[in-house]
């Protein structure tokens, strides 16, 4: 039930995230602790469920006999590894782990007969040892190698017959190649030197391997979908392997004859193409795009939610099923058994819900209610879903629910450990931004919070900027929050207008005006938290990554009310962000057009490059040393400008990391060298170490 506080004009919606006096603080080494669960599959009779478990491995013992693939351990180095575990659906025995890859083991899938567990794994001894298709029976013992594929199998997909397996991978570079890169004679074209993607089928009984697509024309992306006669299967596609190219097609392939069709007639984006269990339709989602291509032929970007289509095989014919009753976007689709249902995943404010649009009554459903979910896996006879759901003070696990999801049933406990730990709550907020739309966020409060009482604030700008928090686990993340409210902060994650979840006019709120409204969203969010007397306004910080990166850097220019701010990949010159990172045309949808004469100063007055003049914010600048999303010349610009200005500042790379910071010890010291940083400039009496 929502309530409305007159004073601070906030909404609130409180979780649960019950305080014990007894349980101990939370440090950046439990955030790392934290083991992963992902890719819940049931079995088609509902009696178990595969799902994955990544954690970090430890340095292994120096005396011990190590393999060759292990052996970098022996210099201390952190490894992510995930392995494949299994749990019965009715409660009768624990989860257990069913693969021991010393690289690691992905993507299970169960047979559609059930007789067999198939997962990828890179094994083998040497370096460059390719990810393939492993195969298990079900009931037991070792696996085997089913595929020899040149490159990694990227995805894969089970025939209904189970006799076969479609798969994906790049293809291999000629002898002529491969020799040319060992000598180094290695020059390449940029946007012109392509490897595309192509399927193959393989036979389980004899592991022969035949290639279903081939050329130039596209490259096939994600898991191949199978229709019922296990004879034709449909695939998603992009013109080239270019991120910038937004064209991205649905195909048909008849295996027997490897006729290829195309289905899709969208300039723009068409993806996660799955065909219906009766055979007569095929969903996929697409982002229908009306406009010019660019000079070159490729599609720009769109800022829009992604529509739900389908196709009827026997009419060939499209419909798109979007409603303007139903602001949501459509997620990955997942047909029920039936036939009749297309369910999905999609963001819905501060949440991640289930829905499921009837393609006999065209109306779409929201079937879950303030939860968090992630995927659906539905057993053969329709009855039994398995998903991952996180809480605020619970990590990822696989549940159980009903077609209506309404009962939900918690199968593991991964991560036994979070008992022990002291947790703050949560709660969804609502607020007024300055032109009186309704802008929502997440605060979490501090461990033993007393109302009435003001805290040092940390903003948490995400990224995107079609992005959005929900209301889910707060441990991990950029800043490890948890650990912060443990040390008498409150956190607050804003999602301004550009955020998705709430609709298609909020999304493009931020068109031709980064830096505008979404700036003030979250000013007047603050406010809000400061007029309710939650947040200190004079122990105030800010940080984020990548758009929150670009969102920081704004928001130091724009005023001063921050003690401390962290810019980690952040776009700080949009001009020169357009001309040299990977994704331009993102920047082309939200700046209306290339820069130009017309569009230019947009393109600089949103820049915080434009307006470091005013900063005088301790900003500590963070990022990748191989991010090509946001080049590490947009955090050298904002450092010199503000170290040729005497402004307190520091840049730190991060060797090998790209957009995204993936190393064990880099992630660490990132959270750690947040938190130093802001708390020597918003507390300077506080010590600082954990």
């Amino acid at each position: 039930m929502r309530k409305t506080l007159v004073a601070a004009a906030l909404v609130l919606v409180s979780a649960v995230s019950p305080y014990a006096q007894a349980k101990r603080a939370v440090t950046f080494d439990d955030v790392l602790d934290v083991k992963a669960v992902g890719g819940a599959t049931i079995s088609p009779d509902g009696s178990q469920v595969l799902y994955t478990v990544r954690q970090w491995v430890a340095e292994k013992d120096p005396s011990t006999p190590l393999p060759a693939a292990q052996a970098p351990l022996r210099t201390g180095r952190m490894e992510a590894r995930t392995h494949v575990w299994k749990v019965a659906t009715n409660g009768s025995a624990p989860a257990r782990q069913i693969t021991f890859g010393e690289r690691g083991d992905s993507q299970p899938q169960w047979s559609p007969d059930g007789r067999f567990i198939s997962f990828v794994s890179s094994r083998g001894p040497g370096d460059d040892v390719k990810a393939q298709i492993h195969v298990m029976r079900a009931d037991g013992g070792e696996a085997w190698k089913l595929t020899d594929s040149k490159e990694n199998v990227q995805g894969y997909s089970w025939a209904p017959d189970s006799a076969r397996i479609a798969l994906v991978a790049t293809d291999a570079r000629s002898a002529d190649e491969d020799s040319a890169i060992k000598k180094r004679d290695d020059e390449r074209v940029f946007e012109g030197d392509f490897r595309f993607a192509h399927l193959w089928l393989v036979d389980v009984t004899s592991k022969t391997a035949t290639r279903i697509t081939e050329g130039t024309a596209y490259t096939v992306a994600g898991a191949p979908s199978w229709a019922p006669d296990s004879q034709r299967l449909v695939f998603g596609a992009g013109a080239t392997p270019m991120l910038r190219d937004n064209r991205r097609d649905i195909y048909l392939a008849d295996v027997s004859s490897k006729r290829i069709e195309k289905l899709s007639t969208n300039f723009g984006s068409d993806t996660s193409p799955r065909w219906s269990p009766d055979g007569k339709s095929i969903a996929w989602t697409a982002e229908p795009y009306t406009g010019a291509p660019m000079p070159d032929g490729t599609a720009p970007g769109v800022t829009m939610q992604s529509k739900l289509m389908l196709y009827d095989v026997a009419a060939r014919s499209i419909k798109d099923v979007s409603s303007p009753g139903f602001d949501t976007e459509a997620g990955n689709p997942v047909w029920t058994a039936e036939g009749n249902r297309v369910m999905f995943v999609a963001g819905k404010r501060a949440y991640t819900e289930a829905f499921a649009y009837d393609l006999t009554s065209g109306r779409y459903t929201q079937l879950s209610t303030r939860k968090t979910l992630q995927g659906t896996s539905i057993s053969k006879d329709g009855r039994t879903i398995a998903l991952i759901m996180d809480s605020p003070d619970s990590a990822s696990e696989v549940y159980l629910t009903d077609p209506a999801f309404q009962n939900f049933r918690k199968l593991t406990t991964t991560n036994p450990q979070l008992a022990e730990l002291a947790q703050g709550d949560t709660e969804v907020v609502t607020w007024k931004g300055a032109d009186g739309m309704e802008v929502e966020g997440v605060l979490l409060k501090p461990v033993g919070f007393s109302a009435g009482t003001r805290y040092p604030t940390l903003v948490v700008a995400h990224g995107g900027p079609a992005g959005a928090y929900v209301n889910g686990f707060r441990l991990g993340g950029l800043e490890g929050g948890q650990v912060w409210a443990n040390k008498g902060w409150a956190v607050f994650y804003p999602n301004p207008r550009g955020s998705t979840n709430y609709g298609e006019k909020f999304l493009q709120n931020n068109v031709n005006d980064w830096g505008g409204g979404d700036y003030k969203d979250i000013m007047t969010g603050v406010d809000a938290l400061v007029a309710r007397g939650v947040a200190d306004p004079d122990k105030l910080a800010h940080i984020g990554w990548s758009y929150g990166g670009y969102m920081t850097a704004w928001v130091i220019t724009q005023t001063t009310r921050f003690k401390a701010a962290m810019v980690g990949a952040g776009l700080t010159n949009m001009w020169s962000m357009y001309g040299t990172n990977d994704i331009p045309s993102v920047l082309i949808s939200y700046f209306g057009g290339i820069p130009n004469a017309k569009t230019l100063p947009l393109y600089l007055d949103r820049s915080a490059m434009s307006h470091i003049d005013k900063v005088t914010t301790p900003t500590l600048i963070l990022h990748g040393a191989q991010d090509e999303r946001v080049p590490v010349g947009q955090a050298q610009e904002l450092f010199r400008g503000l170290k040729d200005r005497g402004k307190p500042t520091e840049l730190v790379f991060y060797p090998r990391e790209g957009h995204g910071i993936s190393e064990y010890y880099h992630q660490k010291d990132r959270m750690q060298r947040i938190y130093d940083w802001v708390t020597k400039y918003t507390l300077p009496s506080v010590t600082s170490n954990q």
